[in-house]
């Protein structure tokens, strides 16, 4: 036996906005103090440095569940089964429904709930909840889902990643430019075909770690006070990757029964290209081996950081032919693995 993805679906909003389109923006440091430079150096920077050329906003008419909604249809579709038949419906978020306009995040009732709602689920014993993870929450969420199909408590999983984060974001704060809004979903069964989650890996650092990632305060003064944005501190952020991602990952590959030269792709989150090639450097580093070509797809220069969706919007792309040079064949080993707030880790090392 073993515990598969049998569909897959993804929701990426059609609103483009490049980087160009941030040259009038006006930014502050975290004191409130103006930026010494001109804009087009801070965008030139930002991009050398995250890889970011455009991301995706969501529509003024749309909210986090409806993302989340679109996506969990795809995935239904693809997997060919009966809504009805679900066991699990989890949903990895970490700002709720954020209305166009509004400074509140809506979380009652659940994402779950509402998606189920809007699917027109009618089983009672279709059990839907969050997951609060930090961007590692749509891996957790799988993780969590195979647990329960492991167990005898469920034969079919639906998770979904979604998140607007461009509804919590300051926009004077260059940090600002990373962050899009996405919704990937997966459904998971019992299946007779060898593969699928091999092994998985999460961790949570909360010592020293915890405040990494935080909701704080604009960085334009006299901004209302009461009023809360999506913050962190990037560079503890990248050295917390370094230093940590690549581990997990070699644990949970030798955990897995597999090698390194059996891995075929990495979908890591999409949180910044200069940060993610270091990882995977890193990590192939530990194996005293150079990083093969094509190992590692990559979506955030089209579409930013999306947080929870970005792996399995990544994986979706992939599978669909939709990333330039990237397939993935019968047989595959890959490897999935995502950092965040928390601060969180996680992996899975999966066949195809």
């Amino acid at each position: 036996m073993s515990i598969k993805i049998t569909g897959i679906g993804s929701f990426i909003p059609n609103l483009k906005r490049k980087n160009s389109d941030f040259l009038k923006q006006e930014f502050r440091n975290t004191d409130g103090s103006a930026f010494p430079h001109a804009n087009e150096v801070t965008i030139e920077k930002f991009k050398a440095i995250t890889g970011i050329e455009e991301r995706r906003y969501l529509e003024e008419n749309l909210s986090t569940s409806d993302m989340a909604t679109v996506a969990a249809q795809r995935a239904i579709e693809d997997a060919g089964i009966d809504p009805e038949t679900l066991d699990y419906l989890i949903v990895a978020h970490n700002y709720g429904d954020v209305r166009s306009g509004s400074v509140q995040s809506d979380t009652v009732p659940s994402i779950a709930t509402r998606v189920k709602h809007n699917l027109k689920i009618k089983n009672p014993k279709c059990v839907g909840y969050d997951v609060l993870f930090g961007c590692p929450g749509w891996i957790e969420g799988v993780i969590q889902a195979q647990a329960f199909i492991k167990c005898g408590m469920a034969k079919k999983c639906l998770v979904i990643g979604a998140e607007a984060l461009s509804r919590v974001v300051d926009r004077y704060d260059r940090d600002s430019m990373i962050f899009s809004d996405g919704a990937g979903a997966t459904v998971l069964e019992i299946s007779d075909e060898a593969g699928g989650i091999l092994a998985h890996e999460s961790a949570t650092y909360a010592y020293q770690e915890a405040n990494h990632i935080f909701f704080g305060k604009s960085n334009l003064p006299g901004e209302v006070e009461d009023t809360r944005y999506i913050k962190m501190n990037g560079r503890k952020i990248y050295e917390f990757a370094l230093t940590q991602v690549p581990g997990a990952m070699k644990t949970c590959l030798e955990n897995s029964g597999k090698t390194i030269g059996d891995v075929r792709k990495i979908f890591i989150h999409q949180a910044n290209e200069k940060m993610d090639d270091a990882i995977i450097k890193r990590f192939y580093k530990l194996h005293k081996l150079p990083v093969p070509e094509n190992v590692m797809p990559m979506s955030i220069q089209e579409l930013g950081n999306s947080s929870v969706a970005t792996v399995p919007t990544l994986l979706d792309l992939v599978i669909r032919g939709k990333i330039k040079d990237q397939e993935l064949k019968k047989g595959d080993v890959i490897i999935l693995a995502s950092v965040g707030a928390g601060m969180n880790v996680n992996t899975i090392v999966y066949q195809y």
